[in-house]
């Protein structure tokens, strides 16, 4: 029974983030492009929260996975009521900084922090009761509100300031009060769900939880999923303290096109991830090989086939729209980062291997030294050069292949494996020929004919090839499955 749940959880799981996905591929190509300066703000303050928020939580949502499974029903509940309790007392502290720190920078860019910091508050709300709601396989609900909730207020909000009835002010407060509207809803449903009562002593937890331990593995935790929202939202800050809101708004348009195509990655690495610590854990490193030779080339396959469609058709496609003219700038941001997202998703397995192993304080050294290079690749491009967002691009490109390349040598080191061979090699080359000789088709009078055809001769292409060559053995089950 509790299997079929998950199995029902995970797949409403996955719907959602589609349909979340497809919401915001819409505005971002319909709606955003008419105030990309409104929009580059609000990618500054959400950008700002993203970074916040993990210290508010300081590994609290991780902490709680870990060590809820093991206690009673009343330790249960003293274990969520002093994450509570943690996350109240740290946003009291970073506000205090916040607040602090406006008497000693600009406030005409450092004003939208003070919108940053209630929309971190209600992230780090978010983020305990999805993890809590993890814990009672309930996670459909509150990833519900987590990933509609936003992709409808946001362009409400946009549509509400650009055509004149808000103002930027009221604007920006109502899409802070959207955050707290799902914090409240998913604070709701999860306790009624988990039937926790708020507790005010928590001294008895620690007599069945070892404090040394819970604050170590919070720790770790906190500077892992820290580093990762520096590396990939610093981005977003850093435009608009050198550039401008609007140029911020062209690179957030890009990034968020280029970012639909890692989530097929989501699912695969969600059913993987147990399957990876399982082996792991066992120490059976020719299946792991396996695996992670398997999913490698299946994630470059879907990824390949994604950017190559974008990258052969976006341009094309942006001349059609209304918004296209608007929409053109964010060309280069498009390319590049389809080519990261690309490598990130190729390269299979890396942080799900080294996260269950032993060496899983490694993935927060990678992270942490991606952040450093990032920063200083951004500070040289955008103080240095003109290549604008383009250049931030490619320094975030650079730094993935940095990233991937070290957990490559780490992984290999320390469990000689790698997860290419021939196969892959032979994938790479198949899809690079199609692609490359789809994009020598001459363009027709008309954009849409352009459009289909290309795209559609390269899908084709591409997936009578490696079913015919036999590149992924598990592509060529669904097709045989799907025909039979």
């Amino acid at each position: 029974m509790k299997g079929d749940r998950a199995q029902i959880q995970a797949f409403w799981f996955t719907v959602i983030n589609y349909l979340g996905t497809a919401i915001g591929i819409f505005s971002t190509i319909l709606i955003y492009p008419y105030g990309k300066t409104f929009y580059g703000k609000i990618g500054f303050i959400d950008s700002a929260a993203q970074i916040l928020f993990p210290l508010m939580v300081f590994g609290a949502g991780h902490a709680l996975i870990h060590f809820y499974p093991t206690l009673s029903h009343n330790y249960k509940s003293k274990l969520i009521s002093f994450s509570i309790r943690n996350i109240l007392i740290l946003s009291v502290i970073i506000g205090a900084l916040i607040f602090a720190g406006g008497f000693l920078f600009d406030q005409e860019k450092y004003k939208y922090l003070y919108y940053s910091f209630p929309m971190a508050i209600a992230l780090a709300g978010i983020e305990l009761f999805k993890r809590q709601a993890a814990n009672i396989q309930r996670i459909s609900i509150p990833t519900l509100y987590e990933k509609i909730i936003p992709k409808i207020s946001l362009p409400l909000v946009f549509i509400l300031v650009i055509l004149g009835p808000f103002n930027e002010t009221s604007g920006l407060i109502l899409l802070v009060a959207s955050f707290f509207l799902i914090l409240l809803l998913s604070a709701s449903y999860v306790y009624k769900k988990s039937d926790f009562s708020i507790a005010l002593n928590h001294q008895e937890l620690f007599s069945q939880i070892n404090k040394k331990e819970y604050f170590t593995y919070a720790f770790y935790a906190f500077l892992a999923s820290w580093g990762s929202f520096l590396a990939f939202r610093l981005d977003g800050l850093m435009i608009p303290l050198f550039l401008d809101f609007s140029d911020n708004g062209s690179y957030k348009i890009g990034v968020n096109l280029a970012s639909a195509i890692s989530v097929p990655a989501t699912g695969l690495f969600t059913i993987y991830a147990p399957k990876v610590s399982q082996l792991v854990k066992e120490n059976d490193i020719d299946t792991l090989k396996i695996k992670y030779r398997e999913t490698a080339k299946l994630l470059f396959f879907i990824g390949a086939i994604l950017s190559g469609c974008i990258i052969i058709g976006i341009k094309t496609f942006f001349e059609i729209l209304p918004s296209g003219e608007e929409l053109m700038a964010s060309l280069p941001v498009i390319y590049v980062m389809s080519i990261s997202v690309l490598i990130n998703m190729g390269t299979g397995l890396n942080s799900e291997i080294i996260a269950y192993s032993k060496y899983y304080r490694f993935n927060i050294v990678s992270v942490l030294g991606l952040v450093l290079v990032n920063i200083i690749l951004n500070l040289y491009i955008l103080t240095q050069t003109d290549y604008g967002i383009a250049g931030v691009a490619f320094a975030s490109l650079l730094a993935m292949v940095l990233f991937n390349t070290l957990k490559l040598g780490f992984i290999y080191r320390k469990f000689k494996i790698l997860p290419f061979d021939i196969g892959y090699l032979f994938l790479f080359i198949s899809l690079g020929l199609v692609f490359s000789l789809t994009s020598f088709i001459p363009d027709f009078e008309n954009l849409w004919l352009t459009l289909i055809f290309k795209i559609g001769i390269a899908i084709v292409l591409s997936l009578f090839i490696v079913y015919k060559l036999k590149l992924i053995h598990v592509y060529n089950q669904w097709v045989e499955r799907f025909i039979g």
